[in-house]
């Protein structure tokens, strides 16, 4: 078999396993959905996942020490994973080779040149890991003033490595000396420039480009939920997801950039290629010409996916072992080998110091500037509601890389991916949007919690949702609290009787008690008594319209014999009254008397201390558009400083 089918066979193995566990991450009964496959596994071999979470946390979640297999067999093979393993290089790769597959060599050989802007992605890579590691680098600069004997310790590294570059001659001893009091002088002023200044946390952006996040992100929230309107029912009713049109114009962008030019994406765009570029300078393996004879017919770069110049001085940074060139090269010259390529090698990336230095002062500008607005503090969102058992802001976007699986698994269809509620840089990170989805979050669900792939929301179990158990002191988790906007609810506002949030309300105690209110109802015409007995009232006029108020909510009141008593109305017509035989008349109205129609009125309210902000009232609530029940996120267990209520 060739070297060519079995990387093409393993393409598809993997694409095929990658889209399984994208349907079986669906909650439910059937034999295909979410029964312990491992859906995050192909998440977990991202090293970039594992690197950035352990830059933006100084914690690594367990499941993502697979990346550190990836790394070693990538220092070991080569950018192997890009080549063989990601499906959505996979993907990228084919519908290249449908665009070119019938174009001629010539036209083949320039598309698959190596460009400058494929070193594009090494400075997307640089600033997405910058504004991970801002946290470790503020702690670094104050290091003078917090930890001076690890300075001292570092200012005597940063010395020996002057005096060893001045005795190879790469530095003269003036230089060397300068630049020594440079960098002492610069840090010691940075930390007493930032001494004051609070503690900046680190944003994990790597999701928004990261091929494997952003795989997961459009398959769970735009292909898959296509898949569930048709007769296949992967998921128990169709889903929907808002604001994912912007999620969908970049997949089907980065798809059919292809046609111009292969593998686009892979080139100039994807950090996790880049990350992978940077370790495979000290591949073991690596493509190259085994002899220098070349016949200069440039066949070898006919099909070349990374554009890795294998015709010249290769460039292995860029070189995605698709092994096109072994197959290509009609003389045997190509060859996967461990010693050098006999033409040459370009080894490191194509990232010079001052774009490297350009990118990360980038990156920490534009986080500074984001959390200027205080997103994540005191100017904090109310209707930024999070999930059950997220991390406190500030955590939770340095660990968040925006995959979609928490949405995908929510059986209720509750969890959508945030346009600008979190600012922009919680963009696509889960948030609750009540009104889309078959219910609220669901009392007794902790699926996203136990499926989330960096712990940025935590796995909790029941007892700790419920309150149960050793959990009994702290209470039930608290996602928000419910509030009545009275100027929309229904038997506030508008007459109306309704008490659906208080009767689906889940929680017991329940968190939604109502008070009972009589209004009177406008008629056109005054209600004259023109005769009565115990149980009924025949009116003068014909005013009223049948059986109105046989709803049982609308009672009567006679001033002149009732005193205010109210009695139920079960019937009536255009002119008379029908009580209810509960509470009949002792000595019936006398004509001319006159009739009160009174409606009664159960108006909601809520008791915080109760609430858990699961949505399921703001859910049900029949008032179209904007609820007249919705849920904020104060009180929320997250954040003690987002409590609504004095601590008693």
């Amino acid at each position: 078999m060739k070297i060519i089918t079995t990387r093409r066979i393993c393409q598809v193995f993997f694409l095929i396993v990658f889209l399984w566990f994208c349907v079986a991450t669906t909650l439910g009964r059937q034999w295909w959905q979410l029964r312990g496959w491992p859906v995050n596994w192909i998440i977990q071999l991202d090293p970039l996942v594992g690197l950035a979470t352990l830059l933006s946390t100084q914690t690594l979640y367990a499941g993502l020490l697979w990346g550190l297999a990836t790394v070693v067999l990538t220092i070991l093979l080569g950018r192997f994973f890009c080549g063989w393993v990601c499906p959505f290089g996979s993907i990228h790769q084919f519908i290249g080779y449908l665009a070119k597959h019938n174009t001629k060599t010539a036209h083949k050989v320039r598309a698959n040149r190596y460009r400058s802007g494929q070193s594009i992605k090494y400075w997307i890579l640089v600033f997405l890991l910058s504004a991970a590691v801002l946290e470790i680098a503020f702690e670094l600069a104050l290091l003078p003033l917090t930890r001076s004997w690890l300075f001292g310790i570092s200012v005597l590294l940063i010395l020996g490595i002057m005096i060893v570059q001045t005795l190879r001659h790469s530095l003269s001893w003036k230089t060397a000396l300068s630049l020594f009091m440079a960098i002492t002088g610069i840090w010691l002023a940075l930390s007493l420039v930032l001494n004051e200044t609070p503690a900046p946390s680190a944003s994990l952006q790597i999701g928004l480009l990261d091929p494997i996040p952003l795989f997961h992100r459009s398959l769970n929230l735009i292909l898959l939920p296509l898949v569930d309107r048709t007769a296949l029912n992967l998921s128990l009713a169709p889903r929907y997801y808002e604001g994912t049109w912007l999620i969908g114009t970049i997949f089907i962008a980065a798809v059919l950039l292809n046609l111009a030019i292969p593998r686009f994406y892979c080139r100039f765009i994807c950090p996790l290629g880049a990350l992978f570029g940077v370790l495979s300078r000290y591949a073991l393996w690596r493509i190259g010409k085994s002899r220098e004879e070349c016949m200069d017919c440039h066949l070898c770069q006919k099909n070349c996916e990374g554009a890795c110049q294998p015709v010249s001085q290769i460039r292995i940074s860029e070189c995605v072992l698709c092994l096109n060139c072994l197959d290509d090269c009609h003389h045997g010259l190509m060859a996967y080998q461990t010693k050098p390529s006999a033409a040459g090698e370009i080894v490191a990336p194509d990232l010079t110091r001052r774009q490297f230095m350009a990118s990360a002062i980038a990156a920490t500008a534009a986080v500074s500037t984001l959390r200027v607005n205080g997103n994540i503090g005191p100017n904090w969102k109310s209707e930024l509601v999070r999930p059950p058992g997220s991390l406190p802001e500030r955590d939770f976007l340095a660990r968040c890389i925006k995959c979609g699986q928490c949405m995908r698994i929510c059986p209720t269809n509750v969890i959508h991916p945030a346009a600008l509620e979190a600012g922009l840089e919680g963009l696509w990170t889960p948030i609750l949007n009540f009104r889309i989805g078959t219910s609220g979050c669901q009392f007794n669900c902790i699926a996203c919690g136990n499926l989330c792939p960096t712990a940025a929301i935590r796995p909790i179990n029941l007892e700790e949702r419920l309150g149960k158990s050793g959990y009994a002191e702290k209470g039930p988790i608290r996602i928000g609290t419910a509030f009545i906007d009275r100027g929309r609810c229904l038997p506030w506002s508008m007459d109306r009787p309704c008490i659906v949030c208080q009767e689906n309300c889940p929680v017991s105690p329940k968190a939604i008690h109502t008070r009972e209110h009589f209004n009177a109802v406008f008629t056109p015409k005054p209600l004259i008594v023109e005769s009565a007995d115990s149980t009924a009232i025949q009116l003068k006029h014909q005013s009223l319209l049948p059986d109105r108020f046989a709803t049982g909510d609308y009672f009567c009141i006679i001033g002149e014999f009732g005193s205010g008593i109210h009695r139920r109305i079960v019937g009536n017509s255009a002119a008379s009254l029908e009580i209810s035989g509960e509470l009949p008349f002792d000595s019936p109205p006398a004509s001319g008397a006159t009739v009160d129609i009174m409606i009664r009125l159960q108006q909601p309210y809520v008791e915080p201390q109760h609430c858990i902000g699961c949505g399921v009232c703001e859910h049900e609530c029949p008032v179209g558009g904007k609820r007249a029940i919705r849920v904020t996120a104060e009180n929320e267990s997250r954040t003690p400083e987002h409590r609504l209520l004095p601590v008693s």
